[in-house]
């Protein structure tokens, strides 16, 4: 696993979308894995960026989302369906029938996921996955308990999820989604390179877990570890419990040197 430690969370997210970005201009038809949620947001919105003032093209890229509630319509404003369209698909060129996430709405919800699993695959997998750090160490929607090896399914969200997420959750009428289709640890395992973000002292002890605790079903993210190309990015707020952070800031100053790049920020 790379640990790449930035200062802020500014730096975070221009290293992050600048590596993404060598992806998609080296391969312009790569099919990349997203993420939802307000860590996401400033990544989309330096991906933009990029795209409006570097000539950044999305044109040619296939994308897959990690998961979509059950129960929510794709037109919902508060549906990952109407985040991706807002923060990434009306301000790039990324055409919108590129862009796959899991149908919440299915009449079949286990058939659904099936075929999402089977579109991945159909696409000759993920090039590049995107994720986000849950506070308990989830992935998606893979809550604590997940099996390493799950693939896509539709998950019951647990307590500190739906608190986590309260103000985002859309209305159903009939109360909150409590249970999501979301990709399986298999799935994302599954992808070629994997960068994670996350941001802030909130997420120090999933972080410090993640990292330099023991792979557990307890905690879905630590599964990293066993990945090839994983690569976590943190900002100094997030990095604070880490107990090798002096090692890991020179083995990514090495790291760095080795392929050309400049440092830190």
């Amino acid at each position: 696993m790379r640990v790449v430690i930035e200062e802020n969370a500014e730096a975070v997210y221009r290293t992050a979308a600048s590596w993404m970005a060598e992806l998609i201009r080296s391969q312009p038809a790569s099919v990349l894995g997203l993420a939802t949620g307000h860590t996401m947001v400033p990544f989309y919105a330096e991906l933009v960026r990029l795209h409006r003032e570097e000539g950044l093209t999305l044109a040619e890229i296939t994308t897959f989302n990690l998961d979509e509630y059950v129960g929510v319509a794709n037109e919902d404003p508060r549906s990952f369906h109407h985040f991706m369209h807002e923060h990434l698909v009306s301000l790039t060129d990324l055409p919108t029938e590129s862009v796959h996430l899991p149908n919440g709405f299915a009449e079949d919800l286990f058939a659904e996921a099936d075929r999402y699993e089977s579109l991945i695959e159909e696409a000759g997998g993920i090039d590049l996955q995107l994720l986000g750090l849950g506070k308990n160490g989830h992935l998606g929607f893979n809550e604590p308990g997940s099996s390493l090896k799950s693939l896509t399914r539709v998950k019951a969200l647990t307590q500190e999820t739906l608190l986590a997420n309260e103000e985002d959750l859309p209305d159903l009428g009939s109360g909150r989604p409590e249970t999501a289709i979301t990709m399986g640890l298999g799935t994302i395992l599954g992808a070629r390179r994997c960068f994670l973000l996350a941001l802030g002292e909130s997420k120090a002890d999933a972080v410090v877990a993640m990292i330099e605790g023991p792979v557990a079903a307890h905690l879905p993210a630590s599964t990293l570890q066993m990945h090839r190309q994983a690569t976590v990015f943190l900002d100094a707020a997030a990095a604070s419990r880490l107990q090798d952070q002096d090692y890991y800031l020179r083995a990514e100053a090495m790291q760095r040197k080795l392929e050309g790049r400049s440092t830190r920020g």
